[in-house]
């Protein structure tokens, strides 16, 4: 994964890819500097699995921006979902199948040069039944989802403007 910052705009793309199944990932950030950012993050399944929803919880000098400024979208999830906290967004009522890319964008304000969040991904279960999946997913959304092992993604921000 890399990263690219626009000081001038205070936007922050980074793309990438995702190849684990049974792991979280924890993504670091080098900010040039802390505060709020315009984030536009693609990654690309790399797995064999169809993600249907997406999760970040932010560290604790972190949280996401919420309100008529902050726009928070995906083009491949229709929803999401903010806890009150601002400290965890998912994105859900939508799919990546294996080998497609998603593009999601929100706005984070960190006190830190270096923010870290956590990603996760709920795939349903191939035994599962549909009216299961969804209930699931219900659940996932409003309690978040539980923690697995991590893997640790340090990324590097190239400085433009």
């Amino acid at each position: 994964m890399a990263g690219v910052a626009d000081l001038r705009q205070r936007v922050l793309m980074i793309s990438g890819a995702i190849d684990v199944v049974d792991h979280d990932v924890t993504v670091t950030i080098n900010l040039p500097e802390p505060g709020r950012w315009q984030i536009i993050k693609s990654e690309t399944n790399l797995t064999k699995e169809t993600w249907v929803a997406m999760q970040a919880v932010t560290d604790e000098n972190s949280h996401f921006v919420d309100g008529d400024e902050a726009m928070i979208l995906s083009r491949q999830f229709a929803k999401s979902f903010m806890t009150p906290d601002q400290r965890r967004l998912t994105f859900y009522d939508g799919e990546v199948r294996p080998g497609e890319s998603l593009l999601k964008m929100y706005s984070m304000e960190t006190e830190s040069r270096r923010p870290m969040y956590l990603h996760s991904r709920y795939s349903p279960i191939s035994t599962e039944s549909a009216e299961k999946s969804a209930e699931t997913l219900q659940k996932l959304i409003a309690d978040g989802m539980p923690q697995r092992p991590t893997v640790e993604v340090i990324i590097p921000v190239t400085v433009i403007g």
